[in-house]
């Protein structure tokens, strides 16, 4: 039953935040270049580890990066000052697992790390509907979270915190600052495809 209710609370503190102001002041406050980024809360490994899996979750296309954007900014300073002791601590131990993972060699680097070895990482523990979590089911009273759980909520956290960043919000998503009647229609027709920003 502890680990039931350890897991409810990750998924609430770890996956889904609320927008609120407070949350999207801290957002627009992560405003450092990415080469010149040092995380507050995270190491210097683990904040590389994080740059490159936001930017393989969200990858520059007709759109900007997740790192052109701040999030992993913006996830180290969340994970600082939104997690508790616990959650920090098993983020933390996560991260400890996922460069375990990636560095098979001892002398390898995290900067040496290639971006297929990060998709292969992704591809291999990421879970899709109807997959079973195989960490999960040898060890099901663990409260320590399993690499996908870990990445599963690093992709949730880089999605909620990318969709909710004033540049996609005004200028990728059908933006209106000063809503006006409501229309019924085709998306196609009102937005040009686009949905509506938050």
């Amino acid at each position: 039953m502890k680990r039931r209710t350890a897991l409810k609370k990750m998924g609430l503190t770890a996956g889904f935040f609320a927008i609120t102001p407070t949350i999207i002041s801290l957002l627009q406050s992560c405003k450092s270049d990415i080469k010149t980024w040092i995380p507050e809360f995270l190491s210097i490994d683990q904040g590389i580890v994080l740059i490159n899996l936001a930017d393989i979750i969200l990858p520059k296309t007709a759109t900007p990066s997740a790192t052109e954007l701040n999030v992993p900014q913006f996830i180290d300073k969340y994970i600082m000052d939104v997690f508790n002791d616990d959650d920090q601590l098993k983020f933390k131990s996560a991260f400890t697992n996922i460069i375990s993972i990636l560095t098979t060699n001892k002398e390898s680097r995290m900067e040496d790390i290639s971006q297929e070895a990060y998709k292969t990482l992704l591809d291999k523990y990421m879970l899709v509907k109807g997959d079973i979590d195989e960490e999960r089911e040898m060890n099901p009273e663990s409260l320590k979270m399993t690499t996908s759980e870990f990445l599963n909520s690093i992709k949730n956290l880089c999605i909620k915190a990318y969709i909710t960043n004033e540049e996609i919000g005004e200028n990728v998503l059908a933006y209106d600052p000063i809503p006006g009647a409501y229309y019924c229609g085709d998306l196609q027709e009102l937005t040009g495809g686009r949905s509506w920003s938050l």
